[in-house]
C-alpha cells in the first residue's frame, strides 16, 4: 500500500505532485536542491550546477489562460504572456495557497534512488539525500521524478570541426544571461529554437551583427494571432484537433503549411524547414522576421568549419571577424541519481515510458517521471494531469495493462511520432490527444455529449473554444466548482489584460463561430437521437 512518496524537485511539476499526493491522502516529501520553488522559472544571475537556467528576459510562449494550474487561474490583472519573474511569483502563490511548502526540504540534493532488496514484493525505494554535507537515507513507497529536462546542456563540439582553434569565445546558451557584454561585437548563434531565436533577437539590439545558423530551418510563429488574440487560444481547440485527425493527410499537410505561412513566407526569410509538413514544435518569436528584414540578424546554414577568427558555412560562404559563438543546441535528459538508469531508459538507451510517465518493466508501478514530454501545449497543466494519473496508479485505482501491452502502446506511439514529427524518439506529442488519454483513464475527460444535452453553452466552449486546463476539472475526481465559470469567462480575462484604454466599440457581423457552433450542436443532437 503506497503511503509515503518522495518527490524529486520543487518546480512546476514537483509542486503539482505534492498537491496531488495530499489530495489522495498520501504523505509526500519533496527534495529541492535550491533554496526556493520554481525550478526552471527561478532566475539566477549565474547558472547553477544541476539546475535549469534561463536568461533575464525570458517570457512565456503560452498564454495565462492555457498555462495555469487547472484549479488555480492567474489573477485577472496579469498580462497574457508573462515575464519569468511574474510567473515565478504565481508559482510561489500556488505553493502558499495549497500549503505545499511545509512538505519541501530545501537545499537538499537527491544523490541516489534505488530499489529496496524486497522491491518485487513491496515496491519500495531507498532515497539518499545530502544536506549541509550530511547524508541521509529514507525509505519511500513511491517516487515521483520531477527534475525536468532542461538541466544538462547538449554541446556537440565534435560536430563542429576547428572549434578548438577558434580564438573567440564560445559557450552554451545555458550560460547566457544578458546582452550588454556583446555590444559592438559580431556574434554567431547556432540553433534555430526558441532560445536561439530569443538570444539572436536580443543581441541584435547591441551587437554590430548577429548571424543565426540553422541546420534544418523552422516554422516561426507569433504569440499574437488573428485579431490580436493569443495564438494558443485559437489554435489549441478540440475542433481543430478533430478536424486534423479526420482530414486526408495531403489536405491536412497543405492546410498546415498554409497556416504557418499566413503572416510571412518563410522561404523568403531563409527559415523554411526542410521537412515542411513535420509537426515539430515551431519557434515562437514576435520579432525575428522584422530583425531579419532590418538586416541585424542574418540567417545562415549549418557551420561546416571554424577557423581562428572566421566561420565557413555549408553553402561555401565565409564570415570573418566573428567574436563570439552561442550554442543554442538544446539539452540532454539525464537522471544521475538513478542507481539503475535503465529503469527509465529501458531500451536502446532511449526513454521508454508508458503514457510518457511510467517505467513499464517495473515489478511494482511505484515510480513516475513527470514533465518528460513536449507538445504544442503548456507544461503546467500537462504535468498536473500526469501527477493525477500517476497517483491513481500508485493507489491501484487506475489499472495497468500487461507489460507486453504497455510496450506495444509505446511502439505504436513511436510510429506515430515518426510520421508526424520525423523522429520516433522525440519527446513531442499531440497536446489534446495526450491530455484526453490521461483524463479518460482517471475519469476526468469532459463528456461533450452530456454537456450538449445539459449545458450547451459550456459544450460549445469546450468543443470550439480553447482547450484550457479548466476543462479537466469539470467532472470526475478532483472536480473544481469554479471550472465552468473559468471557461465561460476566459475570453473576458484575456481581453482585460490588453484593453487598458477604452475605445469606441466597432459593430461586427454575427460571428461565424457561433453559426458553426449551432450547426455542429444540431448535428450532434441528431446523431445522438439516431444512435442512442
Amino acid at each position: 500500500m503506497v503511503r509515503r512518496v518522495a518527490v524529486v524537485g520543487a518546480g512546476v511539476s514537483g509542486l503539482a505532485a505534492i498537491k496531488c499526493c495530499l489530495e489522495e491522502g498520501l504523505e509526500p516529501t519533496c527534495f529541492e536542491q535550491s533554496e526556493d520553488v520554481g525550478g526552471l522559472w527561478r532566475y539566477t544571475d549565474q547558472a547553477e550546477e544541476g539546475r535549469a537556467s534561463i536568461y533575464r528576459t525570458v517570457f512565456t510562449n503560452s498564454c495565462k489562460e492555457m498555462m495555469c494550474y487547472s484549479d488555480f487561474p492567474f489573477p485577472d490583472d496579469h498580462p497574457n504572456y508573462m515575464h519569468n519573474a511574474r510567473l515565478q511569483h504565481y508559482i510561489c502563490k500556488y505553493a502558499e495557497h495549497f500549503d505545499l511548502l511545509r512538505h519541501v526540504q530545501f537545499k537538499t540534493l537527491v544523490t541516489k534512488v534505488k530499489k529496496r532488496p524486497d522491491f518485487s514484493v513491496t515496491g519500495q525505494w531507498e532515497v539518499v539525500t545530502q544536506r549541509d554535507g550530511k547524508e541521509e537515507t529514507a525509505v519511500f513507497d513511491a517516487v515521483m521524478v520531477c527534475s525536468g529536462h532542461h538541466v544538462y546542456p547538449n554541446l556537440p563540439l565534435a560536430d563542429f570541426p576547428g572549434i578548438q582553434k577558434f580564438k573567440g569565445c564560445y559557450f552554451h546558451s545555458r550560460e547566457y544571461k544578458e546582452p550588454e557584454k556583446f555590444r559592438g561585437k559580431k556574434v554567431l548563434v547556432i540553433g534555430l529554437g526558441n532560445s536561439g531565436s530569443d538570444i539572436a533577437v536580443e543581441l541584435s539590439a547591441v551587437a554590430s551583427q548577429v548571424y543565426l545558423s540553422s541546420r534544418s530551418g523552422s516554422w516561426v510563429m507569433s504569440r499574437v494571432w488573428d485579431n490580436g488574440y493569443p495564438w494558443d487560444m485559437l489554435v489549441i481547440t478540440r475542433f481543430r484537433t478533430w478536424l486534423g485527425n479526420i482530414l486526408p493527410r495531403a489536405l491536412s499537410d497543405w492546410l498546415y503549411v498554409r497556416g504557418m505561412n499566413r503572416f510571412f513566407k518563410h522561404e523568403n526569410f531563409g527559415l523554411m524547414p526542410l521537412n515542411r509538413t513535420s509537426r515539430k514544435e515551431p519557434v515562437f518569436n514576435d520579432d525575428l522576421p522584422s530583425r531579419i528584414a532590418c538586416g541585424v540578424v542574418v540567417i545562415k546554414p549549418n557551420v561546416k568549419e571554424f577557423r581562428e577568427t572566421s566561420v565557413l558555412f555549408q553553402d561555401g560562404t565565409v564570415q570573418d571577424d566573428v567574436d563570439a559563438v552561442v550554442f543554442a543546441t538544446g539539452y540532454s535528459y539525464s537522471y544521475p541519481f538513478m542507481e539503475d538508469d535503465s529503469i527509465i531508459k529501458s531500451r536502446d538507451n532511449q526513454v521508454t515510458l508508458y503514457k510518457g510517465i511510467l517505467p513499464p518493466r517495473l515489478e511494482k508501478p511505484t515510480m513516475a517521471v513527470i514533465g518528460l514530454v513536449q507538445s504544442l501545449g503548456p507544461i503546467i497543466p500537462t504535468a498536473d494531469l500526469q501527477c493525477r494519473w500517476a497517483v491513481k496508479v500508485f493507489q491501484g485505482q487506475c489499472t495497468l495493462p500487461p507489460v507486453s501491452d504497455m510496450m506495444d502502446d509505446i511502439d505504436e506511439k513511436m510510429g506515430k511520432k515518426l510520421k508526424w514529427y520525423g523522429n520516433s524518439t522525440t519527446l513531442q506529442t499531440d497536446y489534446i490527444t495526450y491530455m484526453d488519454e490521461l483524463a479518460s483513464a482517471i475519469g476526468v475527460k469532459p463528456n461533450v455529449l452530456k454537456l450538449l444535452l445539459t449545458d450547451p453553452q459550456l459544450a460549445l466552449q469546450v468543443v470550439f473554444g480553447p482547450c484550457s486546463p479548466y476543462q479537466f476539472r469539470l467532472m470526475g475526481p478532483g472536480k473544481w466548482s469554479g471550472a465552468r465559470k473559468a471557461i465561460l469567462t476566459q475570453w473576458d480575462r484575456t481581453l482585460r489584460a490588453t484593453q487598458t484604454r477604452i475605445t469606441p466599440a466597432v459593430p461586427t457581423a454575427f460571428p461565424c463561430l457561433a453559426v458553426l457552433g449551432v450547426l455542429f450542436l444540431l448535428l450532434l443532437l441528431l446523431l445522438a437521437a439516431l444512435y442512442c
